[in-house]
């Protein structure tokens, strides 16, 4: 009887999501109008690739065995910092993109230092960091919005190369970065030993805490680069941007089989379970769908993808 339960939790973890990609698109194609036009798989893309680019990042976390709930939060505060450099200082555009970036790394870096030496859970310390980074995004500028970019700085949200869009782009160069270190380099398999025993990887000489603070730093990285996407592409720097994301990053994770304990996973089901929370966003708008509904069906994803996590662990156990 295990070994069926077994044989079944396997089978989801190499093809539910997949089947569930298909069955999604394929209703979508039926129930919403020009779902499949060109247009409008261009176009969920383009809506996916900065929350994309952020799930990379919180992926490595969750493999290596943390978790980071402030990605939403630093998104915000760099988006504001980039806003206020650009439009009030008048920087240049390269050196605030620079000072963005960094921005991101440290706020990354600081959640691992924390975490570390504070002996902290990480859920514990990025939440506290989520509602720390929300309200210093409201401070910047007293919670109101920053617009007017430079037309240039604008390119890099709303431009293409060829047909395809500028920020899927630079989401493709990630989603090969991701899957390249932690499928070809030694350093991905020190990540996957983190997560799946920290004791273990410190006792095969890996210094487990400088690459804890090293994915943490990456996933502020990521945050960085999706936030200068979104000013750009919607010339405005918003302190309320990224709320949701901390949670959909987390739903989009889970889906693609990222373990919640650490040291399972891969970067393309977490790709994967991006794509699906594109296209349910995008196809339950086209069917006129209330936004607080779009809610209710991610957090039933999420609770079913932990649920379905939890299930396999416990089984591994009994093994």
């Amino acid at each position: 009887m295990e070994k069926t339960k077994t044989s079944w939790i396997d089978l989801y973890k190499k093809y539910g999501i997949y089947i569930f990609l298909v069955v999604v698109c394929a209703f979508f194609s039926v129930a919403a109008p020009n779902f499949l036009s060109a247009s409008n798989l261009i176009n969920i893309l383009r809506q996916v690739s900065m929350f994309g680019i952020v799930v990379i990042g919180v992926t490595m976390v969750m493999i290596g065995g943390g978790m980071d709930l402030s990605v939403g939060g630093q998104m915000a505060v760099v988006g504001m910092v980039v806003g206020f450099l650009l439009v009030k200082l008048k920087l240049p555009i390269p050196v605030t993109a620079l000072i963005g970036i960094l921005t991101g790394i440290a706020f990354g870096t600081v959640n691992g230092i924390v975490a570390i030496k504070l002996k902290i859970m990480p859920i514990i310390v990025t939440l506290s960091t989520m509602l720390i980074l929300q309200g210093v995004a409201y401070l910047i500028t007293g919670g109101y919005p920053i617009t007017g970019m430079p037309k240039p700085f604008l390119m890099l949200g709303q431009g293409y190369i060829g047909p395809i869009p500028i920020p899927v782009i630079i989401f493709v160069l990630f989603i090969l970065f991701g899957w390249i270190v932690m499928n070809k380099t030694y350093l991905g398999r020190m990540i996957y030993a983190l997560g799946g025993n920290k004791e273990a990887a410190r006792l095969a000489g890996i210094n487990v805490d400088k690459l804890t603070i090293m994915v943490y730093a990456f996933a502020g990285f990521a945050a960085s680069i999706a936030a200068l996407i979104m000013v750009a592409r919607t010339n405005a720097s918003q302190p309320g941007a990224g709320s949701s994301y901390p949670f959909d990053c987390m739903t989009a994770a889970c889906l693609g089989g990222i373990s919640i304990a650490g040291g399972e996973g891969k970067i393309s089901g977490a790709v994967i379970g991006v794509i699906i929370i594109g296209v349910l966003d995008n196809g339950l708008v086209l069917m006129g769908v209330n936004s607080n509904f779009q809610s209710v069906v991610k957090g039933i994803i999420l609770l079913l993808a932990v649920a379905i996590d939890c299930y396999e662990a416990k089984n591994k156990k009994k093994a």
